[in-house]
């Protein structure tokens, strides 16, 4: 079949006929919104889900430049041990169940949909404390290379930010 239309000059000068160029986060609340995006999107990561009773289950969902996404679940009981992520930043979401962060002597519940941002040198421990699984969903900027483990409950060392 012949098309009597003929592109004149350069079509890729066209920008409507061009696919938009996939953006990756570069701010804080693009992070928090990309997590949010990726919670939204359920059929994405439950199938993925896993349940370990000797340890907390994770697995890398995605990586970008520069930045990593891990999910992970956590059974009843089941905690990080206080630590902190060395030179990276975080956004953590609560996709499922309820968990607990403690950062020196603050204790926050974190519910579905709850983002907790932290910056590089931030302690803190989190924990299931509730009787159901849990799944949360971590970014890490740049990726995660360390994760020094601390005493029981240190005070926080950095800023933090809760989001929701």
């Amino acid at each position: 079949m012949n098309s009597d239309v003929q592109i004149a000059g350069d079509p890729l000068a066209i920008p409507h006929l061009l696919p938009p160029v996939p953006a990756h986060p570069t701010t804080v609340a693009q992070f928090a919104g990309l997590a949010r995006t990726i919670a939204a999107e359920r059929d994405q990561w439950e199938p993925l889900v896993r349940y370990d009773a000797t340890t907390r289950w994770y697995h890398r969902l995605r990586t970008g430049p520069g930045y990593e996404i891990w999910l992970l679940s956590w059974l009843p009981g089941q905690g990080s041990g206080s630590h902190d992520h060395g030179p990276s930043s975080g956004v953590l979401t609560v996709l499922e169940g309820e968990l607990t962060e403690h950062a020196g002597p603050a204790r926050r519940r974190l519910a579905p949909g709850a983002q907790r941002v932290f910056a590089p040198g931030y302690v803190h421990e989190v924990v299931n404390d509730s009787l159901v699984p849990a799944v949360s969903l971590h970014i890490y900027y740049p990726g995660l290379t360390e994760m020094p483990m601390h005493g029981a409950r240190c005070a926080a060392t950095a800023e933090e930010v809760t989001i929701g």
